[in-house]
């Protein structure tokens, strides 16, 4: 039996799930659950268990490095491409980051237990956790190298776009509270930066919400960090 013949294979918009062949998705997906994520809430917390993974529909995740609770950096963003959790895929089951959602959405949730179970299967799984795993270094890599070396303007234009890309939208929600704990500034910088691009007429933006106007525009405010990682994962899973 080819794998189109199967006729209930489950939908999901994840891609991680989505790039499994249907005979192994349709294994895998009793021990799959649909949860919402809603906008601030922790999945993990900091040195946390890892108690389930997440593979996103839809909205996105952050993950937050911190050295107290009062001083974080975003580190790296997790949407429909991929997964959080890849610690436990790495056999570690604490979490060295605080992850939380900073996009609405939903996710297909699978306890620690059962992720592990299919990860010693030796199926696809593995195989594209593996290319996704590096994705993920490359993302943090690169985003060490953009804090350091690169203005707030550009790093904003860079976060915006990969958070539009994973949302698949233009407009969301975002205070400045969590714009500046992304991005590691004050909450000043943050406003002063997403002010200069709405003059540019690029943005509109408020307190709790931003649209992306002109997106090619964006592109050009962001620094090259941003089409670095775009690429990186626009990569075949095979290579």
């Amino acid at each position: 039996m080819h794998d189109q013949d199967f006729k209930h294979t489950p939908i999901t918009t994840n891609r991680l799930l989505g790039a499994l062949p249907a005979r192994e998705l349709e294994r895998l997906f009793p021990d799959l659950e649909e949860v919402e994520l809603k906008f601030g809430t922790n999945i993990y917390d900091l040195n946390g268990t890892i108690g389930h993974v997440y593979f996103p529909n839809s909205g996105i995740i952050s993950l937050l490095a911190a050295v107290e609770e009062s001083s974080t950096l975003e580190v790296g963003l997790v949407g429909l491409e991929g997964m959080a959790g890849l610690p436990l895929f790495l056999g570690v089951k604490e979490s060295r980051v605080q992850a939380i959602v900073q996009g609405k959405g939903t996710a297909m949730r699978m306890k620690a237990a059962d992720f592990e179970k299919e990860c010693r299967n030796g199926g696809g799984l593995p195989r594209l956790l593996l290319r996704f795993c590096h994705s993920m270094t490359v993302q943090i890599s690169q985003s060490a190298v953009c804090f350091r070396f690169h203005v707030i303007e550009m790093r904003l234009a860079r976060w915006l776009l990969m958070t539009s890309d994973r949302m698949e939208t233009n407009e969301f929600q975002m205070t400045q509270d969590f714009l500046s704990n992304m991005l590691g500034v004050r909450r000043e910088a943050v406003n002063h930066a997403a002010i200069s691009l709405q003059r540019k007429g690029i943005i509109a933006y408020s307190r709790s919400n931003i649209i992306i106007i002109d997106h090619p525009g964006l592109e050009a405010c962001a620094c090259k960090c941003y089409t670095i990682l775009r690429d990186e994962e626009a990569r075949p899973t095979n290579n």
